[in-house]
């Protein structure tokens, strides 16, 4: 007779190789899956439990996410995301990096977790160059030699900068994934390529970029598909069109489910759990949604000890009540039945609870003049209200006593500053699809760079609202009236709170509402404004060097041609 330390019996057993539910018991032995069978005669156990009529599924494995995007630190994100069955996590922590570089990485590769976080190197800090943004960090061919030799580094964060990516010059981009094949050969290189196609993507995929995770369509998903990329498929590139290019194709092989940002206030519904809910509910067998957040993306990171309830694989698994809305009743990590747990309190030196060091604005900042007489043609940022992407378009705004009259435009002033104390410089744009009151928002949650962003259409409610965001030392203000109507702090690098997950939630959902109240209407309000800043996002954006279009990297004045 044979001792293990746990039997599951009559569960209803998702083999991921045949991919299809099998009435079976399991041994688990050391954290392992021992032996699964409909026979367990010859062993006896410490516990046996009986999940009769329950479905038992491997853990959910999120192989594109960025902890900082839910605006907390990893062990208060460990104990949220657990009981949605989520039992691995692969992070790109590029935005602490841009913020603190290599320290901010090791600290978060330090942190001591229940959920199995594994790390991407920051691939892109800055996510430019210095030329186009300022950051407070970044990540030099030196940083990625180190990070390679910590075993919880398994692949290449996302490579944003095509035209680097794919210059004749000798770039940093090319060095990095130069260092990590020589070193790693078998090390996956993450991608981020929005919006390109043909020759371009060719070039992309032929300088060692095989995978991206961005927002993608019909077409999209088969021309990279197609190509050879593995894609990642995250909530805003699920829908009717996409769901059925996935299935009618059988594509199940060459993508995976992911998250990549979930606020933290949406982080209190579900997190992979809903995307493959979303799949499902749009056409996908059940069956195949689950092999695409279990099996394929482990095999993507080489994760050959997880993503299916297997002799010698790690125990992870989900006991669901019902297969058809996969509610979960239990999750098990390393064949212990998960019951919560009590968040460590992170271990970060001080200096990163200092680093908005920018100065306090005056009102004299929220001027815009100019040399001409009555009018001026004015290029402006307009806001798509269903994803993060932007484009250009002109407006003739009046000119009074040698200002630009934007106050009464119907449009909005956004204003970057850097803030890491090394130019003191401040950019400016007009936007349009913003806020429609008087008020204005800021943060420091500016990705990737982070400097203070500040938006309104009241240059009182944005000297209120930027000067709140440096005595906060970071986070997000909205202000409206003359008053701060809600507010969040970040103080770890101004982009993360250190402090309980649950009270930043009702933080974070309170500015929500104060945003949409000033009018700003968009599907996801903060990942808007905080992307206005992102210069690797098509297609104009605005750094603290001013506005650019994103593909050309062209920097483009207020002041039309």
């Amino acid at each position: 007779m044979e001792y293990v330390d746990l039997i599951i019996k009559n569960g209803n057993v998702y083999n991921t190789f045949l991919q299809q539910f099998e009435n079976k018991d399991i041994a688990i032995l050391n954290g392992k899956f021992y032996y699964i069978s409909n026979n367990m005669t010859e062993i006896k156990a410490n516990s046996v439990i009986d999940y009769k009529g329950k479905y038992i599924i491997p853990g959910f494995i999120d192989i594109h996410m960025h902890i900082e995007s839910s605006m907390t630190v990893p062990s208060q994100f460990s104990k949220m995301v657990l009981p949605y069955g989520v039992t691995t996590v692969v992070a790109d922590p590029h935005e602490i990096a841009n913020v603190l570089g290599i320290d901010g990485i090791n600290y978060f590769l330090s942190s001591d977790t229940t959920l199995d976080i594994f790390y991407g190197i920051p691939s892109s800090v800055p996510s430019t160059n210095s030329y186009l943004e300022t950051t407070g960090g970044k990540i030099l061919e030196e940083d990625v030699l180190e990070l390679l030799k910590n075993p919880k580094i398994i692949c290449l964060g996302e490579v944003m900068n095509f035209k680097e990516l794919i210059s004749k010059d000798d770039t940093l981009i090319k060095n990095i994934i130069k260092i990590c094949k020589e070193n790693k050969s078998y090390l996956p290189i993450e991608g981020h390529c929005p919006k390109i196609s043909g020759l371009d993507l060719s070039k992309f995929i032929y300088a060692g970029v095989d995978s991206d995770h961005t927002q993608q369509t019909a077409e999209s998903i088969y021309e990279k598909i197609t190509n050879g990329m593995f894609l990642e498929i995250q909530r805003k590139s699920i829908n009717k069109d996409t769901i059925k290019t996935l299935v009618e194709n059988n594509f199940y092989e060459y993508f995976a489910f992911v998250t990549d940002d979930v606020m933290v206030d949406q982080l209190k519904e579900g997190h992979l759990n809903k995307i493959v809910k979303m799949a499902v509910d749009l056409g996908m067998p059940i069956n195949k949604a689950i092999y695409c957040a279990t099996y394929t993306p482990a095999r993507r990171m080489n994760l050959t000890d997880r993503g299916c309830i297997s002799v010698g694989k790690i125990a992870d698994f989900i006991v669901l009540d019902n297969i058809e809305n996969l509610k979960i009743k239990d999750v098990y990590k390393n064949g212990n039945l998960y019951l919560g747990e009590d968040s460590k309190k992170e271990n970060f030196p001080q200096y990163f609870y200092n680093t908005v060091k920018c100065d306090k604005a005056v009102l004299e900042d929220f001027e815009l003049k100019t040399n001409k007489k009555d009018s001026v043609l004015c290029n402006v940022i307009q806001i798509n209200k269903d994803s993060t992407f932007t484009k250009k378009i002109t407006k003739k705004l009046p000119v009074v006593n040698g200002k630009i009259n934007w106050e009464d435009s119907g449009l909005s002033l956004l204003v970057v500053y850097e803030r890491y104390n090394k130019t003191g410089n401040k950019a400016y744009a007009l936007v349009e699809g913003a806020i429609n009151k008087k008020g204005a928002i800021a943060t420091t949650l500016a990705h990737d760079h982070h400097n203070l962003m500040v938006i309104g259409i009241s240059k009182k409610d944005m000297l209120i609202a930027q000067n709140s965001i440096v005595d906060m030392q970071g986070g997000y203000v909205v202000c409206e009236d003359e008053q701060i109507k809600a507010k969040a702090i970040l103080n770890v690098g101004g982009i993360v709170n250190d402090g309980d997950i649950n009270e930043l939630a009702k933080d974070i959902k309170n500015v929500r509402k104060a945003m949409k109240n000033l009018g700003y209407e968009h599907i996801n309000e903060i990942m808007s404004f905080s992307t206005l800043s992102l210069p690797v996002s098509p297609e104009i954006k605005i750094t603290d060097k001013g506005m650019l279009y994103t593909k050309t990297q062209k920097f483009i004045n207020i002041e039309g041609e």
